[in-house]
């Protein structure tokens, strides 16, 4: 039987391991976890068009693209397949009384999950859930999911992605098998900024740029004085010259991408003092700036960045984001220019 094609930029890992699964032997429940812009919706809904194509195929990654079930799939995230339940962001726990329908967008809760994926598949055969960026207004709202999770009706798949997968609840991510994506290469940045029209100058410095994310490439290639990236740099060069910030850029929506801005920041610091001027930067573009600040002890070094990986460990916990931006300035702070 030829192979069907399973169009995803990156993903050696989470690909090769789905290759072995077949529909008779896929778990009920999977757990993407991984930087932003890695592409895990991406993967996650050709999963899921594999899963619900109509073409017969050994492994469940693959798809015809022309089959019924396929052209639902085709105007990319705006799918309206029957079969396919796709909510992004946080979840509420919904009305205990809202009538039985189909749900989509902003309207769908989790009891409206539960109700929908109660009924019969439309097209006799699988289907599949996609919660992307998930997160839960409330407990309640993920007890209202967590026996669905634990018993969930057969041909049922259930896919979830996060940033953060350590801040779900242990009971939540104990149903699920845990799948990771690494951060893509600067190469595939690049291929995906060019299928999303950028002209190959601006995809060769959103690839620089990015650090293995799409997500922070086209942030970085957005120009904006406000942007998080320009907001965390300023931030910290604010804090590692000994000064105080006028305000914190720390938020829960924003945190995993701050602070991989400042350790890249850092990073750049711990390499120009490491091999000097000529080392190869991560972030170019705050070159001179990095350049100007005194070159660090290998024990400071060390030190700091072992700091800043304990932050971003404490991120992807319930710690509160004002808690963790401090740790990350106590870290850097009194480290001043030279």
């Amino acid at each position: 039987m030829s192979e069907l094609p399973f169009d995803v930029v990156g993903a050696e890992g989470p690909r090769a391991f789905f290759k072995r699964i077949t529909k008779a032997t896929i778990a009920h429940g999977y757990l993407f976890g991984g930087p932003s812009g890695v592409g895990k919706k991406t993967f996650a809904r050709r999963l899921a068009q594999s899963l619900l194509c109509e073409a017969p195929h050994d492994s469940v990654l693959g798809y015809c693209g022309v089959c019924s079930s396929c052209k639902l799939f085709q105007a990319g995230t705006d799918t309206r397949h029957p079969d396919f339940i796709e909510f992004v962001g946080t979840l509420k726990i919904g009305s205990q009384d809202a009538p039985m329908g189909f749900y989509e967008g902003d309207e769908l809760s989790a009891r409206d999950i539960v109700r929908q994926l109660s009924l019969e598949s439309y097209s006799g055969g699988m289907r599949v859930l996609l919660l992307g960026d998930v997160d839960f207004a409330t407990h309640h709202a993920a007890n209202a999911l967590l026996k669905f999770f634990e018993e969930p009706p057969d041909d049922v798949v259930l896919l979830l992605t996060s940033d953060a997968p350590g801040r779900l609840i242990t009971t939540i991510r104990s149903r699920l098998v845990d799948v990771h994506f690494a951060p893509l290469t600067g190469a595939q940045v690049r291929e995906v900024l060019g299928r999303l029209g950028r002209d190959p100058e601006q995809a060769e410095r959103g690839a620089a740029l990015g650090q293995g994310s799409v997500t922070r490439a086209l942030a970085a290639l957005g120009g904006e004085d406000e942007s998080l990236r320009t907001q965390v740099a300023d931030w910290f060069l604010t804090v590692v010259a000994g000064g105080t910030p006028a305000e914190t850029w720390a938020t829960r929506d924003t945190l995993d991408d701050g602070l991989e801005v400042v350790k890249t920041l850092a990073r750049d610091w711990v390499a120009l003092g490491a091999a000097g001027t000529n080392a190869p930067l991560v972030a170019p573009d705050y070159g001179s700036e990095i350049k100007g600040l005194r070159t660090l002890e290998p024990r400071e070094a060390i030190a700091m960045l072992a700091k800043l990986d304990d932050a971003q460990r404490l991120a992807r916990t319930n710690v509160g984001p004002a808690m963790v931006a401090e740790i990350v300035r106590m870290a850097l702070t009194n480290r001043a220019r030279g």
